[in-house]
């Protein structure tokens, strides 16, 4: 392979790890090592190290090591699919906890998204705490206007999915948009997600459309910044944008 000497090193530890030579959460050999073995000096082996710290594949811990960095979940910003499904298919321990569920006013921010409906109508507002592995990570509130809202009103949104509980009432979701944002979390999310309100979070705000174009849900999450992260993988034809959480 040519390039670099510390880059073609980064490779084959690379190519090691995902072959799961070095499976998650174990040492890598330490610099020295790794310069004997590979015939170079210690600062090449420590270029090639920060390479793959760079690429999210190791994590270095003071006064212990270098360790493979352990599975990180991702949420897909390319599918239809919810936070709670991709996680779960990971591997990870997903738990739902309904913070609020009422029929209401849509606040000013949602109206806007939503565009022309009936103003005089209540939406459901769903406001939910998502556990990661047992960790407050994602704090979500769903709006949804009727008569879809009447309809999944007394569905138990812990065990069952918003997304299933509308395509079982008849909404047919077509399509979706997505913004993220940087901010910090502030006071009103801070008990929610055990988070100081200084936190840095990323905030998604989604537009859920059906097949014919109308807007069938709108959501705001909020998600603790120590815990997610964005991730993309390019290729010649296409991106996929995942979130994931960073090494820890």
């Amino acid at each position: 392979m040519a390039g670099p000497r510390y880059r073609v090193i980064a490779a084959d530890l690379a190519e090691r790890i995902r072959a799961g030579e070095y499976p998650p959460g174990t040492a890598l050999p330490a610099q020295r090592e790794l310069s004997a073995r590979y015939d170079v000096a210690l600062a090449t082996a420590r270029q090639a190290l920060q390479a793959l710290v760079d690429d999210g594949l190791i994590v270095v811990e003071a006064g212990r090591g270098t360790f493979v960095a352990p599975a990180r979940p991702a949420y897909r910003l390319d599918t239809l699919r919810s936070f709670v499904d991709d996680l779960r298919d990971q591997g990870h321990q997903v738990t739902t906890e309904v913070v609020s569920s009422s029929l209401r006013a849509m606040p000013a921010w949602v109206g806007q998204l939503w565009g022309e409906r009936d103003g005089t109508a209540k939406a459901l507002r769903l406001e939910r705490l998502r556990l990661l592995d047992g960790m407050p990570a994602i704090h979500q509130v769903s709006w949804v206007d009727q008569p879809y809202a009447q309809l999944v009103r007394g569905v138990d949104f812990t065990a069952t999915a918003l997304y299933a509980a509308l395509a079982d009432a008849g909404m047919d979701i077509a399509s979706a948009s997505e913004r993220i944002a940087a901010a910090t979390l502030g006071e009103a999310g801070a008990a929610l997600l055990h988070q100081s309100a200084d936190s840095p979070v990323l905030v998604s705000d989604r537009v859920t459309r059906t097949r014919d174009g109308a807007v069938g849900v709108v959501d705001r999450a909020v998600l603790a910044g120590g815990l997610m992260q964005v991730r993309a993988e390019r290729t010649v034809h296409q991106v996929s944008v995942q979130w994931g959480a960073p090494p820890r």
